[in-house]
């Protein structure tokens, strides 16, 4: 990655109606902008908003103009750079199977208690662990796991929000 790459967390408040959503990714991919995590919700059902929180890398011009174009969609109401805002919390959920015996079993679960890792699902060999944390952590986690029988894992993506009392 180039030196001057950052990595920016944005949320995105929109209408909730449909196509949105691909407007917003068509944004991305026509200009040639990468996506590393992306998740919606329904954040007012009332007032028909939504809520986009995009992680994205680029130079300090790439990440400003993807702001800026963002900011002239139609069907949106407010964008927020999270990462030039100020404080603010990151959070992501991982399903992480792990297969394995003794030992590596044992490890496993050692590993888990140090990560706060919920087992949601056990058999003889194998583990379902659920772990949420920041995504640097979650990483370390799935590493850590790797050569103790790692088999699979889903990921949400990130959901982020300002530290203090004002909203989106």
């Amino acid at each position: 990655m180039q030196d001057n790459v950052e990595r920016r967390t944005i949320a995105v408040l929109v209408d909730n109606e449909p196509g949105v959503l691909a407007r917003v990714i068509g944004l991305f991919s026509g200009r040639g902008y990468n996506i590393e995590s992306l998740t919606v919700t329904e954040v007012e059902r009332e007032k028909g908003l939504s809520r986009i929180t995009v992680v994205t890398t680029g130079t300090p011009q790439v990440l400003e103009q993807i702001k800026a174009q963002l900011d002239r969609l139609v069907p949106i109401r407010r964008v927020a750079d999270l990462s030039q805002q100020g404080p603010h919390v990151e959070r992501e959920l991982a399903l992480v199977k792990v297969a394995g015996a003794d030992d590596k079993r044992v490890e496993a679960l050692r590993i888990a208690g140090i990560f706060n890792a919920e087992v949601v699902d056990a058999g003889l060999d194998y583990f379902i662990f659920e772990v949420t944390h920041n995504p640097e952590k979650l990483d370390r986690f799935i590493e850590l796991m790797k050569p103790l029988g790692l088999v699979e894992m889903s990921r949400t993506g990130v959901v982020a929000i300002a530290r203090g009392k004002e909203g989106l």
